[in-house]
């Protein structure tokens, strides 16, 4: 029978913050098909138009009906959010409109086609992307997927079909979905609708039956489908439990679980759990429950489970350990409980039966309280050995004596402490002071000191303080009784004590140990390079496993030593092969593992979602077991945090390389752009006129000559303007720029300037308004010059013909500043900063004016090399841009303008 007095059972706070999190978003229902052409997009239709008569306000977000009559009949009376059209390489793709169906917030939107992948210019690139976006905002989804394009599955699929699904869903999408119906029919169904034209034009379909739709593929892709909505209804109806404190089990799925210790006959018990797993077709856990006299245990029997909990991994079934209480029986329900399991196998005991009466019987509780768990009770092999393993046999680990002496000093303390208070104090008081040693001995030493004390004690009472004194002999029958239960309560009380000592080691193990990790952990999220997080990962797993440590990671095609503790570069070639079978299996291999056990060292991977990161080797002088359970955990948990971490580095340098690369990508298509405009122009003119000056050169007037030749020497200019600024730019990128400057006078540098500028401004009005005061500047005339130039050209750009250009200067004590204003479009204020950026041309309407987008930029950077400014604005009397240059008056010239 149940125990009615257990405690009562909370709600999983896990499935509570779940439910929570779930009430604010939308529920997503996804419509699960093994293979095109099954009725998905049908039946997910016709549950939209159930929910529609149900009041609902139901929308049509995309749905692609592929021209089946049935399909596109059932589209007709719902709602159809309009497509966005997308440009792409010279076609329009019609997608989605997410905007639009957020902007309409309808209570369902039907959602087909959810592993599409959308068109390059959408905001999401996947299309379960934008149902996630409509999900957090409140939106309910039903949408369709095949079962071949979920990503766990997607080589299993690749080897049944022989063809490798490109477009993919994470499992996350499926494990979060609120309900899964699977639409399912029969391959010979299936195949008949293929005949009758229902999936495929003829054609297609007489070639997708002779390459994929198979009746053995199809088949294996129905259950394939079938399986995995059950693991996810399996999911759910555990997390209902938990949510709601069912403490179950619900036998809607077989679960089975084995209990483990370190009795060898617990392999034999692993073995008969994975047979009845497979009878059952049920997963399974294999558990050890970590009591205070696991403390006890020696290094062989340590070793001995770890190599039961590997070879249930290695068998198919997980590997748990929890910490337990004072009754085993208990732990092993409430986790049988929680994880809704059927089925429990433990092994027979061979333990006396007074042994059960004084200490209980693990398996009689179980069998007593498991309620409808079915306990598999196996009297196990005696011969069966534990799992082998590599290395020298570990000796048994030898007991040490001085605790053992330490408490006969102590009961040999509370003897004298006795025989100085047995004049003021009565016979049973001292028994306490005898009691008191007892005590201490089990506080610090333990169980076994403590009972040995107690014998000590029973005896040096009874010779030293009960008549007749100085002799074993009882004559009063009273002092008899006394002394039978002041052995029995001091026996009590250092097994009271000892079991509590026992308690506080662990939890303070378990304290300390919960605390380096945490240290790790914002160790790691402080490392800044990679460099940095591996070596203190070998730091820190050196020092708490007092192991050496070697930390290896892929280097192109090979693997190499990253780092190590004490620091190491290069491992053997028994090693390196342990390495990268590890990293390449994601298991354990070398010393103590079941692959190239010859290795010097045990190596781990370093995993997370994407695989292994790297690989992890330990090693240390002590013959035998590198790891016993406790320790293979905590390894556990520090690889997991390191190879997270790297991953983040790894993520953060990709990210780094992929915004690089798109720069690169960016310049290199306007310096392509750019140069096939601003170089194919110019030369075709020049080639032009001079092919008709070498062909018609006799028949042409000297007037036509002129202007070819003008024409030649314009465009060899514009050629040429174009050339220098790339190379000033290339220039000033390297920092090779080096102003040769000195003082001149500004009014000289303009007119040079516009003396260049003659024949870009001839079709404009210049007008000029320079104050006649105007300090000398500390520059290089000829950059001030070109800088000035690039504005002057700017200004014919993009003002009209006969427009005006002025070009104004004035001081004001500190500062010259000179501005270069034109009559053109303007510039408006978000691309103020942006005009000075390499290759950016302000885009008016759907015209780009000719030109490298490089001359502003340049004018900028000879400007601020000079230690002056260059901003752009808009005129505040007129349409136009205004340049600004700000120089500062050099020390020199305000004394030199002071003197008289």
């Amino acid at each position: 029978m149940p125990d009615d007095r257990a405690a009562p059972v909370r709600p999983s706070p896990d499935a509570l913050l779940a439910a929570a999190e779930q009430e604010t978003r939308g529920r997503l229902k996804i419509f699960l098909g093994a293979a095109p052409g099954v009725g998905k997009t049908y039946e997910m239709l016709a549950s939209g138009h159930a929910r529609r008569n149900d009041g609902a306000d139901v929308v049509i977000g995309v749905v692609e009906t592929h021209g089946r009559r049935e399909t596109e009949a059932l589209v007709a009376g719902l709602e159809v959010i309009p497509r966005r059209s997308i440009p792409y390489k010279g076609r329009m793709i019609e997608e989605m409109d997410l905007d639009a169906i957020l902007a309409r917030r309808p209570a369902l939107v039907l959602v087909d086609e959810l592993a599409h992948t959308n068109a390059p210019e959408s905001r999401h690139a996947k299309r379960y992307m934008d149902v996630e976006e409509l999900l957090a905002a409140g939106i309910d989804v039903y949408t369709t997927l095949n079962i071949q394009h979920v990503e766990s599955l997607n080589d299993v699929v690749a080897q049944i079909t022989r063809v490798r699904v490109r477009e993919t869903v994470p499992d996350a999408i499926i494990d979060r979905a609120d309900d899964i119906e699977v639409i399912d029919i029969t391959p010979g169904d299936l195949l008949q609708r293929l005949k009758e034209g229902k999936v495929y034009v003829p054609e297609t379909a007489r070639r997708a039956v002779e390459n994929y739709f198979s009746p053995g593929n199809l088949t294996a892709l129905r259950e394939l489908a079938l399986r995995r909505t059950a693991e996810r209804v399996d999911e759910q109806l555990l997390s209902h439990m938990r949510a709601h404190a069912i403490s179950g089990p619900w036998a809607a799925g077989e679960r089975v679980l084995v209990c483990l210790s370190e009795d060898p006959r617990s392999a034999a018990l692993v073995r008969y759990t994975k047979r009845l797993a497979d009878r059952l077709r049920a997963p399974w856990v294999a558990l050890y429950v970590e009591t205070e006299r696991a403390l006890r245990l020696d290094t062989a029997e340590r070793d001995r489970i770890a190599d039961f909990l590997r070879l249930a991994e290695r068998m198919g079934g997980e590997a748990v350990t929890i910490p337990g209480g004072t009754r085993i029986a208990d732990d092993v329900l409430s986790y049988a409980r929680s994880a809704n399991v059927t089925h429990i196998v433990i092994g027979k005991s061979d333990r006396s039966r007074w042994f059960e009466i004084l200490h209980g019987s693990v398996v009689h509780d179980l069998v007593r309280r498991s309620g409808n768990i079915s306990v598999h009770v196996i009297a196990g092999d005696k011969e069966t050995p534990a799992p082998g393993r590599s290395g020298a046999a570990v000796p048994t680990a030898r007991r040490e004596t001085w605790p053992y002496l330490a408490s006969l000093v102590i009961v040999a303390l509370a003897t004298l402490v006795g025989f100085g208070l047995q004049k003021v104090l009565a016979l049973q008081n001292i028994a306490l002071v005898f009691l008191t040693a007892v005590l201490v001995s089990a506080v610090r030493f333990g169980l076994a000191p403590a009972l040995v004390a107690s014998g000590a004690a029973m005896l040096a009472f009874n010779f030293f303080f009960i008549p007749p004194l100085y002799t074993f002999t009882i004559t009063d029958p009273e002092n008899v009784v006394a002394l039978f239960f002041f052995l029995v309560v001091a026996i009590i009380a250092s097994n009271l004590t000892a079991r509590v000592r026992a308690q506080a080691l662990a939890a303070r193990a378990r304290a300390k140990t919960a605390e380096d990790l945490y240290l790790f952990s914002k160790k790691l999220a402080g490392a800044g390079t990679l460099d940095d997080l591996l070596w203190a990962t070998a730091f820190q797993i050196a020092s708490m496993l007092n192991v050496r440590v070697v930390i290896v990671l892929p280097d192109g095609d090979t693997l190499a030593v990253k780092a190590a503790y004490p620091p190491e570069d290069a491992i053997d070639a028994a090693d390196l092969a342990a390495a990268r079978w590890a990293f390449e299996n994601n298991r354990w291999a070398g010393r103590g593992a079941d692959t190239l056990p010859g290795a010097k060292r045990l190596f781990m991977p370093m995993q997370t979602g994407r695989g292994a990161v790297g690989v992890i080797g330990i090693d240390r002088d002590k013959e035998g077991p590198l790891l016993t359970p406790e320790q293979r955990r905590l390894m556990d948990a520090l690889a997991d945090q390191a190879a997270l971490a790297v991953e983040r580095v790894n993520l953060v340098a990709d990210v780094e390389k992929a915004k690089l690369d798109a720069a690169t990508d960016r310049l290199r298509t306007a310096l392509l752009t750019s140069i096939s405009h601003d170089l194919k122009t110019p030369l075709a003119s020049i080639m032009g006129a001079a092919g008709t000056l070498r062909s018609f050169f006799s028949a042409l007037t000297e007037e036509a000559r002129s202007d070819l030749l003008s024409t030649v020497e314009e465009e060899a200019e514009r050629l040429n303007r174009f050339i220098a600024n790339l190379l000033d730019m290339t220039r000033l990128e390297s920092g090779a720029i080096v102003p040769n400057a000195g003082l001149c006078d500004v009014s000289e540098v303009v007119g040079s300037a516009l003396d260049r500028a003659r024949s870009i401004l001839r079709h404009h009005r210049l007008e000029i308004d320079l104050a006649p005061d105007l300090p000398m500047l500390s520059i290089d005339p000829v950059l001030f010059e070109q800088a000035l130039f690039n504005l002057l050209d700017n200004a014919a750009k993009y003002a009209p013909e006969g427009a005006l250009v002025r070009i104004e200067g004035w001081s004001d004590g500190a500062f010259v500043t000179l501005r270069v204003l034109d009559e053109g479009p303007g510039i408006a204020e978000e691309d103020r900063e942006r005009v000075f950026d390499k290759f950016y041309r302000v885009r008016k309407g759907d015209q780009v004016r000719a030109g490298t987008g490089l001359g502003l930029g340049i004018s900028r950077g000879f400007l601020e090399a000079m230690g002056g400014t260059l901003t752009a604005d808009g005129r505040p009397d007129r349409r136009g841009a205004a340049f600004t240059i700000r120089m500062p008056v050099p020390p020199q010239a305000r004394a030199l303008k002071a003197l008289p």
